[in-house]
């Protein structure tokens, strides 16, 4: 039998055996890993004392909106490399897109600024922290959605826990918004984008582990 048609058994097997569930499984760990990040930011971090005052900006709503965009992303590559033989061409298009746009907007602020100041809009004041709390609160959803993925077949393990991980990265950034003190798109550019590879790392590196059936 060759590879192709078994990929496609396969496919149509797992499509049988979890007809209508899968949806429910997602919608699980989609909610579940955001009220857990939720709940983690406001015990150890908090709102943002200026919030109010924030998001009444542009660049709070692209700061969010970039995390949103990358956990939406990511979700739509994991459920679609959560079945064995499905096309993935685009999957990686989708991931680049809000990447590249953030990137081109960081780099039209940082064109425009005095030079002195470029530093302070790449740095900000919370650079050493930005990542590791953006990955700490994408814990509860990469686990949400390697337990969904374990429920179903995914063949591209390594890709499959880095789609995970890109979707929960996404989480963790757009809820650390609502405590973040910065708003200059070149920090989110570097250090938000850093947050969201490092989940998107550790699940391809556990993918094959996790995710082996």
């Amino acid at each position: 039998m060759r590879t192709d048609d078994l990929a496609e058994m396969l496919a149509r097997n797992a499509g049988a055996e979890t007809v209508g569930r899968p949806a429910r499984w997602w919608a699980l760990a989609v909610a579940c890993g955001v009220a857990a990040a939720v709940g983690l930011m406001l015990v150890t971090l908090g709102l943002q004392p200026r919030l109010a005052t924030m998001i009444e900006t542009p660049a709070w709503w692209g700061k969010a909106g970039f995390g949103l965009a990358m956990a939406l992303a990511g979700l739509a590559a994991a459920a679609r490399l959560a079945r064995p033989g499905a096309a993935r061409p685009w999957l990686v298009a989708l991931a680049l897109a809000p990447l590249a746009l953030l990137w081109m907007t960081a780099a039209i602020q940082l064109l425009g600024a005095p030079a002195e100041l470029r530093d302070e809009l790449v740095m900000g004041r919370t650079w050493r922290e930005c990542p590791w709390r953006v990955a700490t609160l994408s814990v509860p959803a990469l686990a949400g959605a390697l337990l969904v993925l374990r429920r179903m077949a995914p063949t591209r393990l390594r890709l499959a826990g880095a789609a995970a991980g890109l979707f929960a990265g996404g989480v963790g950034a757009a809820v650390y918004a609502f405590h973040c003190p910065e708003l200059a798109p070149a920090f989110v550019a570097v250090w938000y984008v850093a947050g969201v590879l490092i989940p998107a790392a550790l699940g391809a590196l556990i993918g094959p582990r996790v995710l082996r059936w």
